[in-house]
């Protein structure tokens, strides 16, 4: 059954600190939206209090389902402002891509060539 999500998710890559009341745990975000992110490197219990920690910024959230290494926690209010607010949009903005009429580097002067000799 699929679920019918009214955000979109977006693929980052962000180290966060997990924090509960009794433990402190490292893992990265590999999707984000402003309702939630799942959690790739720890997990905790489904309905575990926790924040996420980014740059001195804190985020709380609720747990809504864990397996061995990965978790998706859901956040009480929308993202709005701060360091992972900030990731997301720019995960969001698509990135230029190398253009094809860039200037080719120029090529090394001539060493004299195979076999012969300049005068």
């Amino acid at each position: 059954m699929q679920v019918k999500r009214s955000r979109e998710r977006i693929a980052v890559d962000i180290p966060v600190v997990i924090t509960t009341v009794l433990d402190s745990l490292e893992g990265s975000i590999v999707d984000l939206t402003e309702g939630g992110a799942q959690i790739f490197g720890c997990s905790l219990p489904p309905r575990s209090q926790c924040q996420i920690d980014l740059d001195g910024y804190t985020v709380f959230g609720t747990v809504q389902w864990s397996e061995d290494d990965r978790m998706g926690i859901r956040f009480p209010f929308p993202l709005t402002d701060g360091p992972l607010f900030d990731r997301l949009e720019m995960a969001r903005t698509p990135q230029p891509a190398a253009s094809a009429m860039q200037p080719r580097p120029a090529a090394p002067p001539p060493m004299g060539g195979f076999g012969r000799r300049i005068s």
